[in-house]
């Protein structure tokens, strides 16, 4: 999975991604980052399938990404996971691309593997069941084992939401005492003058440095490729052949030395 991930940074070069790159699909506020962290420090991403308003899947994907790079960049100091709230206002069959849906659960899984800490899926109409018995398949079980069904009719449900969120600046309309509602020019100014001054701190990549000792080790060897390896640079193919015989060579040792505990295991036992 590691040797994926890298390959896809590399070719695909999320850190690049820019908010004018993306800001048609802002528009309707589908997928937008909360200005509050939970109750332990994560970022939130605050999803609204039924506010879909492109039929471009390359252009929904990098979106996306887009978000998932923001959200990872903003995370508290002390985490490395996100919360999903996803609010199914608006949202009908209507609203479902398996193409778009079965891409969105692989680039998350493959490429973003354990940045998910809980994903709250609040209000789902009764119909969604029957594409949640679609969508399951798509997912690892470990994943679709972080996902929590929160109904706003349902007492006992809705204390999910007091356990994670400060109340008073969850929005209002997952419960909360909050009356901001999204509102695309204001997100895109905040959007704009965080990568004003994340640029002008040095570098142009969606990450501030203060953070690059936290994030994962892929991440960390992808930015530091890409800080070295120009598209136009000839060796850029050997660049990459190399790391990923590094990291083909690093994992077969980790595989012999597995197999030497365990066979050392054995002959204790014996």
């Amino acid at each position: 999975m590691l040797k994926e991930a890298l390959k896809w940074r590399i070719e695909y070069k999320p850190e690049k991604i820019r908010w004018d790159d993306v800001a048609q699909e802002a528009e309707t506020g589908k997928i937008y980052r909360a200005n509050y962290f939970d109750k332990q420090g994560r970022t939130v991403l605050v999803m609204r399938p039924g506010f879909q308003n492109t039929n471009s899947v390359e252009g929904q994907i990098k979106y996306l990404v887009y978000c998932m790079e923001n959200a990872i960049a903003k995370l508290d100091q002390t985490q490395d996971q996100m919360v999903w709230l996803i609010d199914f206002q608006k949202w009908n069959m209507a609203c479902i691309s398996v193409k778009v849906t079965r891409e969105t659960a692989r680039v998350l899984q493959d490429h973003y593997p354990e940045r998910l800490g809980i994903a709250i899926l609040y209000n789902p109409p009764k119909v969604f069941e029957s594409f949640w018995l679609l969508v399951k398949p798509f997912l690892e079980s470990k994943t679709y084992k972080k996902v929590k069904f929160v109904y706003s009719d349902h007492p006992p449900s809705m204390k999910v939401m007091e356990s994670l969120f400060d109340m008073d600046k969850l929005e209002s309309a997952f419960g909360g005492k909050s009356k901001d509602n999204f509102n695309y020019e204001c997100y895109a100014k905040r959007m704009r003058d965080e990568e004003l001054k994340q640029r002008s701190g040095g570098g142009g990549a969606l990450l501030p440095p203060d953070r690059m000792s936290e994030v994962n080790e892929t991440d960390l060897l992808v930015s530091d490729v890409s800080s070295e390896v120009s598209d136009g640079d000839s060796s850029y193919n050997c660049e990459i052949g190399s790391i990923l015989e590094g990291i083909d060579e690093m994992q077969r040792l980790q595989l012999d030395c597995k197999g030497k505990m365990d066979n050392d295991v054995g002959e204790l036992k014996k």
